[in-house]
């Protein structure tokens, strides 16, 4: 590894950059998804009913539940409070993602439920244009009490900053929301607070009863719906996994066939000296296994590092989970062993009169 210094580190690169395409891609997609179904289950309701039908989480859906529909769900017994929310996502130029989900509220209503508390600024007016956000959003587009946000093609002023994180990062009136999407007196889902003593899933197995119409879902189980949610996603991330592994294993045999072809007459002087075919291709082999490992390791490293300072200028999160670092670890190996395999055997079947004789 040390004949060519300057090729080993080059070829530790070149695999470190793909596994840092595995791993941040796919733990930027994780982080993401975590991220926000831990503040969709961060609204202290146990319970979100939606219309039946409904696909996915991604608030592209239409309002089409009646707002009336929470004051009937508060009667059913178990049932705390139920507060209407309508959820919208629009397109947007200044988000890593170029789109933003929004929430529509009665703030005094969601607040009760979710804990919000305003510690700067106040809540908006029912009906206006304004808006008001959370405090590390803020934070992360430096914005101030006072400037525009832009969203439907016109500007919303931030009146208000809340904590804690809750739903979207962005709120506003649902009134508002109605109006522009044109669903008075809809909604997109219905928060449900259980009360103390009584068991979720049997308020949630009565809500469904009485409301046979509607699609009932526990808080708790959002990270697995949001997980499960995106198949399409899913598909990419194998791909990209696939497509990196391969550029791992074209980088090790171009590398091990250099190697190999420099080396002629050293193998040449080996096999004369009686080392066995088995001996010198496994020779070849470990190198390829170790300019993987450390591949794989610089990769790791450098994706730790990105996602602290993605984490540091941005609210994106990166979630490396041990499954995934174990899967690739495996991948990387795996593909460092078959970029060798076919260097190795070259250089096992060597003739050893010819070797000798190659300038």
């Amino acid at each position: 590894m040390l004949h060519r210094p300057a090729r080993t580190v080059v070829s530790i690169v070149g695999i470190g950059i793909g596994i840092l395409l595995i791993v941040f891609t796919v733990g930027l997609a994780n982080g993401s998804l975590r991220d926000r179904a831990k503040r969709e289950a961060n609204v202290g309701a146990e319970i979100m009913v939606r219309a039946s039908g409904s696909l996915g989480l991604s608030g592209s859906e239409a309002l089409r539940l009646p707002v009336r529909l929470a004051d009937d769900i508060e009667t059913v017994d178990g049932v705390a409070n139920a507060v209407a929310i309508g959820q919208n996502t629009i397109s947007v130029t200044d988000a890593n993602t170029g789109t933003r989900l929004i929430d529509g509220v009665e703030f005094d209503k969601y607040s009760a439920i979710a804990g919000l508390q305003i510690v700067k600024g106040r809540k908006f007016e029912t009906g206006s244009d304004e808006v008001i956000c959370d405090t590390a959003w803020a934070e992360q587009k430096n914005l101030s009490i006072g400037d525009q946000i832009p969203m439907y093609d016109r500007n919303f002023t931030l009146v208000g900053l809340y904590e804690p994180s809750a739903g979207s990062r962005t709120k506003i009136s649902l009134l508002t929301l109605q109006t522009q999407l044109g669903a008075e007196g809809k909604a997109s889902a219905v928060l449900v607070k259980v009360k103390p003593g009584f068991v979720q899933d049997t308020v949630a197995q009565s809500i469904h009863t009485k409301f046979p119409d509607t699609q009932v879902i526990l808080t708790r189980d959002l990270e697995e719906l949001y997980m499960n949610g995106f198949p399409a996603l899913n598909v990419f991330l194998n791909v990209v996994i696939g497509v990196a592994g391969a550029i791992s294993a074209l980088i090790i045999l171009l590398t091990m066939y250099t190697t190999v072809t420099e080396r002629t007459r050293q193998i040449g002087v080996l096999k004369s000296l009686g080392m066995s075919n088995v001996s010198i291709a496994w020779t070849i082999v470990q190198e390829a296994l170790l300019i993987s490992f450390f591949g794989i390791m610089f990769g790791l490293i450098a994706t730790y590092i990105l996602s602290i300072s993605l984490a540091k200028w941005s609210t994106l999160t990166v979630k490396i989970e041990p499954s995934v670092v174990i899967s690739i670890l495996i991948v990387g190996l795996i593909s460092g062993v078959i970029g060798a395999l076919y260097p190795g055997l070259r250089a096992a079947n060597l003739d050893p009169v010819e070797a000798l004789a190659y300038e």
